[in-house]
Order: structure tokens, then C-alpha cells, then sequence
């Protein structure tokens, strides 16, 4: 988990109170040195004021997604911004809370961002498992496998890629072998779990 406050204290006391919750936490009192750090690889969060010299929040919101994090992003600001707020959300923060806000809110906050984080890295994960899979097909074999999945049958299949129904027949057998599934539904909503 990363926390960024340009106020010394309030740095110390979240950094203080996400350790007590045994969080693992990177803080910085600048948000310039944060753009060095690479993303983590556990699931975490990004806690940061909204007000900073130098690069305000919604900048380092920025430049942090510009250079590949993905982690979610919590803001926290004394000045209660509508606008601020707003922006900070679509551009993919997770929550914004006005100070003061209690310590409880925070922390219900930081847990609900890491979940997401922990279902998002799983879900990178397994996309990526998938796409492993997909690699091992041939060209044809993938050419097969989206038509069976689009419902065709070997015949149609054949006529459309100029070949015999039986060498299709085969094909499609090589790729629910490697794709290791059993029934053309079972195909299709792999193919969908790769697309999303």
C-alpha cells in the first residue's frame, strides 16, 4: 500500500495506523518521487492527498495510470472539492473522503480497494492462463475454434476455410484437446473469459 500526504504528520499518523492494521506501507511526503517507484505486485491501494505542491492528486492520478498503475486509488482532502471529487472519480478513483473523516472510514475504504485489487490481479491472472492456452493453437486450429464457437458446424466450418469436413473434424478435436474442455459451451465461455 502506497500513501502520499505532503503533511508530515498526517503522513505519520496513516502511516501509523495502516502498519497497526498490518498493512505493508511506502509513504511519501512528495508525490514526484512515487512516479519512480515501480507498481506493486501484491494486491494494495494508493491513499493520497488531493491538494500537493508541485503535482496535485488528480496529476499523480494521472501520471500514475499513464505509467501502468493499476492499483486503486483513495483520496483524502481538507478541502471538501465537488468538482475535484467528481473528476478524481472517473478517472477510476475508488473513493474520496473530506477530512475529517474517521479512522474506521478509511480503513473500510483501504479494505474494499485491496479486495478489488486482490479480484483484479486474480482476474489478470487467469486471462492470462487463458491466452497461454489460445497460444497453443495453430493458426487453423484457431480459425476452427472460432467458428465451432460461433456454432457452425464441421461442414459449414469446412465449406468457409476450403478444406475437408474430416480434417476439420480433427482440428476441432485438437482444440477442445488443448483447450482442455468438453463441449462447445464449455468453448464459448472460455473464449468469453478471454475476451472480457
Amino acid at each position: 500500500m502506497f500513501v502520499v500526504d505532503d503533511d508530515p504528520s498526517v503522513l505519520r499518523s496513516l502511516v501509523r495506523m495502516f502498519q497497526l492494521e498490518g498493512y505493508t506501507v511506502e509513504s511519501f511526503a512528495h508525490p514526484r518521487p512515487m512516479l519512480e517507484r515501480v507498481p506493486g505486485e501484491r494486491p494494495g491501494c494508493v491513499v493520497m492527498d488531493l491538494r500537493m505542491p508541485e503535482l496535485n492528486g488528480l496529476e499523480l492520478q494521472e501520471e500514475l495510470r499513464r505509467a501502468g498503475w493499476k492499483q486503486p486509488i483513495i483520496f483524502i482532502s481538507g478541502h471538501g472539492d465537488v468538482p475535484a471529487a467528481v473528476k478524481a472519480m472517473k478517472a477510476g478513483a475508488v473513493d474520496f473522503l473530506p477530512k475529517p473523516f474517521s479512522p474506521a472510514e478509511l480503513l473500510a475504504a483501504v479494505a474494499r480497494a485491496v479486495a478489488q485489487d486482490r479480484e483484479a490481479m486474480a482476474a489478470d491472472g487467469e486471462r492470462e492462463a487463458l491466452r497461454t492456452r489460445f497460444s497453443s493453437l495453430s493458426p487453423r486450429e484457431w480459425q476452427v475454434c472460432q467458428r465451432v464457437a460461433q456454432g457452425l458446424l464441421n461442414k459449414q466450418i469446412a465449406a468457409e476455410l476450403g478444406t475437408a469436413e474430416q480434417t476439420v473434424r480433427l482440428q476441432r478435436g485438437r482444440v477442445m484437446e488443448k483447450l482442455a474442455v468438453d463441449s462447445v459451451a464449455e468453448l464459448v465461455r472460455l473464449m468469453e473469459r478471454l475476451d472480457a
